[in-house]
């Protein structure tokens, strides 16, 4: 038996290839009113699935776009009724509001299980075994008590959800587990908080400072429109900023909380996303989008998604490739029963 040896995930994506599959993808999709996106996100999901490799083999998607286009037409569906009865039945409005939350978390599991299901590695699938009324505790329940606390369970859900999708996922016949604890969520989220004050704290501090200095260059009758025009643009500036910021310091956070405690049998996972790597990545994503008109976006996509799996490394209780042989037998079977259960993605 070969001995057991860290392995990494790698990328092999770039941002040359993905442009070309991104502008193609958009060009069509806008040429046939959206229905091209689900024949999008398919070549899309392939290009992402086939260029994560682990151990020398790559990942692979199989969702065909016809099941794709088929949830994205019952989601087109339900929000076309509801904007109907919004405006010729405020009655029927009523019950259809209600509907479409108490609807949302099968649709959530629907697309847990299409998703998984429709994901490989060396020829053998993922799964999801999770309840529905399980979905509906976590998707549901949990949401609406979390509202009622003004947001103090919002660590906690999201706990529960993570737990909920890693304990209740497998590869093969074997499954994932997840022991992170809520007081790790919270955690994360204080620490966000922080940041997040401080920051608003900088930015409005900063935008004061500018208009006191305006003030006292020009005098206060001399600030006109123009002025004001150009501090509201800063704000503005700053606030996109931010936002990108403190979308990944949480990312980093959240990945690295989340990979460290999850495991699959008895292997594990370590992630180690720097936050001052994301947050240069982030930055400079942001100054390429910009000063490209967005046209940097697919590279931008590429940048981040390359660190993030690249920080991901599969730490084995035993051989891979044993592993995988083993599981290949016990899975077979399971694709032809599940088959017409999973014929569709509600694309959320």
């Amino acid at each position: 038996m070969r001995p057991s040896r860290p392995e990494k995930l790698s990328f092999t994506g770039t941002g040359g290839e993905y442009f070309r599959i991104w502008v193609v993808n958009l060009l069509f999709t806008i040429a046939t009113l959206g229905f091209y996106g689900a024949w999008a996100k398919v070549r899309r999901m392939k290009y992402f699935y086939n260029s994560t490799r682990l151990a020398g083999s790559n990942f692979d998607y199989h969702g065909k776009p016809e099941s794709i286009l088929k949830g994205r037409i019952i989601a087109a569906v339900l929000i076309i009724v509801q904007h109907l009865t919004q405006r010729y039945s405020p009655s029927l409005s009523v019950i259809v509001s209600v509907a479409f939350p108490i609807a949302m978390p099968w649709l959530l599991w629907k697309s847990l299980q299409f998703k998984l299901f429709n994901s490989s590695y060396r020829g053998v699938r993922f799964g999801f075994r999770g309840s529905a009324k399980m979905a509906y505790f976590v998707y549901l329940a949990l949401p609406f008590f979390t509202m009622l606390t003004g947001g103090l369970l919002a660590p906690y859900m999201h706990q529960q959800i993570k737990k909920f999708q890693h304990e209740e996922s497998r590869y093969g016949t074997t499954s994932f587990s997840f022991d992170g604890k809520p007081g790790g969520f919270y955690k994360v989220y204080l620490i966000a908080l922080v940041v997040f004050v401080a920051g608003a704290f900088a930015i409005f501090y900063g935008l004061g400072f500018v208009k006191g200095f305006l003030v006292g260059y020009l005098g206060a009758e001399q600030v006109d429109m123009k002025h004001k025009i150009f501090l509201g643009s800063i704000l503005i500036i700053a606030i996109v900023v931010f936002a990108y910021v403190m979308f990944g310091v949480l990312m980093t956070m959240i990945q690295n909380l989340i990979w460290n405690h999850t495991r699959l049998g008895g292997f594990r996972f370590v992630s180690e996303m720097k936050l001052g790597r994301v947050i240069f990545i982030t930055f400079t994503n942001l100054i390429g989008i910009f000063m490209t008109m967005g046209l940097f976006t697919p590279f931008a996509k590429i940048r981040m998604m390359k660190y993030r799996v690249e920080s991901v490394t599969l730490i084995p209780a035993g051989s891979l490739d044993e592993f995988v042989s083993d599981e290949k037998n016990d899975i077979s079977s399971l694709g032809d029963g599940m088959a017409d259960l999973l014929d569709f993605d509600i694309a959320l």
